[in-house]
């Protein structure tokens, strides 16, 4: 054979000899009295442990025969192909068939050539062992059989949990050799000899993370145990005794010489022959450089480190313990998509260098569903790792709550409470003017905080308008409406469960509280809830979306496709279970709502920079002092979030220009800006050449409203009729009278006209039935004059921040 590969020797072994048990000690005492000095010692120490050594052999057989080994859990993307492992011990169990034969006769030839002769314990090597080691003083060492050293690498690598524990499992006295000859006794007459080596296999430690056969062939060689040739085989074969002496890489002459003499074992054993011996003596070492080790855990995940910190975590609050996940040598298949995270990554890093100081861009994309959602990727402009001098992180930025907050992206939750409550996306909302002093909307002492604009609007538009374009001072109202309480829980509800869980923290001491900021914000009735100033989880935020694109069904943002054993078999999870958290209705509508954003609205221009041209819904939002910024943005098939903010220990506004954001001191970051730019230049890729997708059917109910908010329309009629009408209807009235060609006391508009808030007072136009005559017309302008200013001026700015007062004023901080 020149191969290099050879088939196990079919040598037969003898029949089991049926030596008592007691033989051991008999033995033990034969070598104590031709010791003559030595034998009172050593019997009376065999008697002492004897016992005790014999009341774990049972259990520890059994343990044995049921063969459980601590082995490597793989985490793998949807496509199956790994991203990372997780382990106690880097081990990977193979069956018999699995290893190639030249490996399974190098071991035997080196550690054990009577193997397939003896019972379990060589007693030929042990009396003779017995009688060197007592005539030179030292305690029984040496001659363990391949059985012998399993039980004792099953001890160490499997039961012994503490190092004193592993100390003992390795320490050399009567006891523990007298313990694991009854056990290997035991073992083989339960255990063939195939099934006994192969475990011996995949049980031993080879240096340099390597636990049993398929890791070292993969560390030293690049290649699996079944391909092992004759010289690769005979290296590990070599290693076991001492695999510190002969690590091939620390010291590779040292290795080669006790290669070269396994090989020659056996060749002189007759496993193979002399031209086999002498071809595999020849060969260079021929490990692999650097060597094949497997990083342990998410750090060797790359940019798929946050996603699998998030797997690990999610695991663990499904009842899963860290051991059983390190040890549990389970295949975790994951929802990851490669291609999905690695077009999230580049444009993260695109709108902020990994490298940048002081500022984190982050983005979690999270699939629609009736019965799952599941999270297809993850990742942030910070590097995953531990170096922090290189502005490297392992903390989940993706998926923990932000603390800087998500700004006006909360006026989500306000409109879609006011949907709940009977309003509809073309119900026309009161905008009232920068400066408006709300009663809900208050400091720390009782006093009203003027809310403030970013920008210029009307005095009326409809709320799916006022998605896209932002003005605080009408969501302030609404919320007057709404409710806080019921915004907060309609935040819950649709995807930020964190909320309810996560502690408050007091503004003033800083301390957290043993509420959470849920609690805190509905008892306190915080106002500034919709202005986004709590801490906000990237991740929940895609959720948000995609409950509302899976018309109104949250299930728990999952990254978990299938998980089964080592032995292949399905492993149930517990996950919470999916809930219609809002009428369907009510999720399609305000899916519409939110569909104007990248038309007319605040995230337009990052939307034009790409080409966009398919529907979605889209929402911008920014803290006041602009130390972060946000945007959701939701396809029928895909919702993905992105925050962008500072964070280091003490935030800083953000500027936000031409290049990459910075910290400065007065910021201008928008969600409009990074957040959404990166948004689009993500998202473009995956869908081009993609069926688009229309939006889902409104429903007129959360379109117009319910009855509760509709206006009659009573223009053109009376000024008393219409009051009456409205007043029996439920409205309060108000008249201004407004000059009209109209008959004297016709009624020729109304505020609001079509829905209004409950309670909302309606005023009406009364005509004056004259018109003042026209004012004489102007002279003629001179050339190069300037003419009147303009009622045409730039689109108004994302209005996502309230006014500059004190107290909880919406900063997010």
């Amino acid at each position: 054979m020149t191969s290099g590969r050879l088939p196990f020797p079919t040598v037969a072994p003898p029949r089991h000899l049926t030596r008592p048990i007691g033989l051991l000690l008999g033995l033990c005492l034969l070598a104590g009295v031709v010791t003559a000095g030595m034998a009172f010692p050593f019997v009376a120490g065999v008697g002492l442990v004897s016992n005790d050594a014999g009341d774990s052999v049972n259990s520890t057989s059994s343990s044995l025969v049921e063969g459980g080994l601590p082995l490597a859990t793989t985490l793998t993307d949807n496509a199956g192909q790994p991203i990372a492992y997780v382990f106690d011990q880097n081990r990977t169990q193979v069956t018999a068939d699995e290893i190639s034969p030249a490996m399974k006769a190098a071991m035997v030839a080196i550690e054990d050539r009577r193997f397939y002769e003896h019972q379990g314990v060589d007693w030929q090597g042990t009396i003779r062992a017995v009688v060197a080691n007592s005539a030179s003083g030292d305690v029984v060492q040496g001659a363990s059989t391949l059985t012998q050293q399993y039980v004792k690498n099953y001890t160490l690598y499997v039961e012994a949990q503490t190092e004193a524990e592993r100390l003992k499992a390795t320490e050399q006295t009567p006891a523990r050799k007298l313990k694991e000859a009854r056990i290997a006794l035991q073992l083989e007459r339960q255990l063939s000899k195939e099934e006994i080596l192969t475990r011996y296999l995949n049980i031993v430690f080879w240096g340099n993370g390597a636990y049993g056969v398929e890791s070292a062939a993969r560390t030293y060689f690049d290649t699996s145990a079944k391909n092992l040739t004759v010289a690769q085989s005979a290296l590990l074969a070599g290693m076991v005794r001492s695999t510190a002496a002969t690590d091939p890489v620390q010291n590779p002459q040292a290795a080669l010489d006790r290669r070269n003499v396994v090989i020659a074992q056996m060749r002189d054993q007759g496993m193979i022959d002399e031209s086999q011996a002498r071809s595999a003596a020849a060969e260079q070492l021929g490990i692999v450089s650097p060597l094949n080790t497997r990083p342990n855990g998410c750090i060797g995940a790359g940019d798929a480190g946050f996603f699998c910190k998030y797997v690990t975590q999610y695991l663990t609050e499904a009842g899963f313990s860290a051991e059983q996940i390190a040890r549990g040598g389970y295949t975790i298949k994951t929802t990851l998509d490669r291609d999905k995270l690695a077009k999230v990554k580049a444009s993260l890093d695109a709108e902020v260098p990994p490298t940048q100081p002081n500022v984190a861009n982050t983005m979690s994309l999270v699939e629609p569903g009736q019965d799952k959602h599941k999270v297809l990727a993850m990742a942030s402009s910070r590097t995953f790792g531990l170096d922090a001098d290189a502005r490297e992180t392992s903390y989940g930025l993706p998926y923990e709550p932000v603390n800087l907050g998500a700004g006006s992206v909360y006026k989500i939750f306000t409109a879609a409470t006011a949907l709940e409550k009977g309003l509809g996306i073309n119900y026309q909302m009161s905008v009232p003017p920068s400066g408006y002093a709300s009663p809900i909307y208050l400091d720390g002492g009782g006093r009203p905080i003027p809310v403030a604009n970013s920008g210029n609007y009307p005095e009326r538009m409809s709320l799916q308008d006022a998605l896209a374009t932002s003005p605080n001072t009408a969501f302030i109202k609404l919320e007057e409406f709404t409710g806080v309480p019921d915004v907060v829980d309609m935040a819950v509800r649709l995807g930020m469960k964190s909320l309810a869980t996560t502690p408050f923290v007091d503004p003033g001491t800083g301390r957290r509280t043993d509420r959470s900021i849920a609690e805190v914000t509905k008892a306190q009735r915080l106002a500034s809830f919709t202005l986004g100033v709590t801490p906000t989880s990237v991740l929940e935020l895609a959720n948000v979306g995609a409950t509302i694109a899976s018309a109104g069904k949250w299930c728990p943002p999952t990254p978990i496709e299938s998980i089964t054993d080592a032995a292949g078999n399905p492993v149930a999870l517990t996950e919470a279970p999916c809930e219609q958290v809002v009428e369907p209705g009510l999720a399609n509508t305000l899916f519409t709502g939110l569909s104007k954003d990248d038309l007319t609205g605040t995230a337009a221009a990052a939307a034009r920079q790409v080409g966009w041209n398919r529907p979605m819904g889209g929402k911008t939002g920014t803290t006041q002092q602009h130390k972060s910024a946000a945007f959701v943005g939701v396809l029928p098939n895909l919702s993905g979030a992105v925050i962008t903010f500072d964070n280091s220990n003490a935030p800083r506004p953000l500027c936000d220009g031409a290049g990459s954001p910075f910290a400065c001191r007065s910021g201008n970051i928008f969600g409009g800006k990074t957040p959404a730019e990166t948004w689009f230049g993500a998202v473009k890729p995956m869908v081009d050449g993609t069926p688009v997708l229309p939006l889902p059917p409104t429903d007129d109910r959360y379109l117009t409203g319910g009855a509760e908010s509709r206006v009659p329309d009573v223009v053109g009629r009376g000024q008393n009729d219409a009051r009456a009408i409205l007043e029996r209807a439920g409205w309060t009235v108000t008249t201004r009278t407004v000059d009209n060609l109209a008959a004297r006391g016709t009624v020729v508009g109304q505020s609001p006209r079509g829905t209004a808030l409950p309670g909302e007072q309606i005023t009406l136009q009364v005509s004056s039935g004259t018109v003042p005559a026209p004012p004489p017309a102007p002279e003629s302008q001179a050339p190069g004059q300037p003419g009147p200013p303009s009622q045409e001026g730039p689109p108004p700015q994302e209005g996502d921040r309230p006014g500059e007062g004190g107290g909880d004023d919406g900063d997010g901080e």
